[in-house]
């Protein structure tokens, strides 16, 4: 199937869904000991129900270390990326790496209905594309050997 075919509900399907969350009147200090544990490099952050931004590692150095803020009496709702990149889990995969590319963005939240369902990073599309490209040089290698089943 052609990679603009493919939506990215299929990397969903394939990761945890655990989104990660915080409340957005959490410091910074705490939002990043969160992200430490959970070894990610990004997370939403909340107010109530509703999805009102991301809070990212591009975020702690540049609002945060760059210009000296403490990062116990910071908020993040002072310091998130309000104005945030998301998809769709219909969004075709092809469409999701055009985005994270044109946007400079490493993490795309998948909102439903305006609620979040997920979360993909650079790193679920690039795993997912070495897996593709691994099936299709194994076909490939079958085919060319006699070994295909087709």
């Amino acid at each position: 199937m052609p990679l603009s075919k493919v939506s990215v509900s299929i990397l969903l399907n394939e990761k945890s869904k655990s989104v990660f969350c915080i409340a957005a009147e959490s410091t910074v200090a705490v939002a990043v000991a969160e992200m430490n544990r959970h070894r990610i490099g990004s997370i939403m952050v909340m107010s109530g129900d509703t999805t009102c931004g991301i809070f990212t590692e591009r975020d702690v150095l540049t609002r945060i270390v760059s210009t000296g803020r403490d990062a116990q009496s910071t908020l993040v709702r002072e310091v998130m990326t309000k104005d945030f990149q998301s998809i769709r889990a219909e969004t075709s995969v092809e469409d999701a790496m055009q985005l994270m590319t044109d946007r400079r963005v490493r993490h795309l939240p998948v909102l439903d209905a305006g609620k979040l369902v997920g979360m993909i990073s650079i790193g679920d599309v690039t795993r997912w594309l070495l897996k593709v490209n691994e099936m299709e040089a194994e076909n490939l290698r079958r085919y060319v050997f006699g070994e295909y089943p087709g």
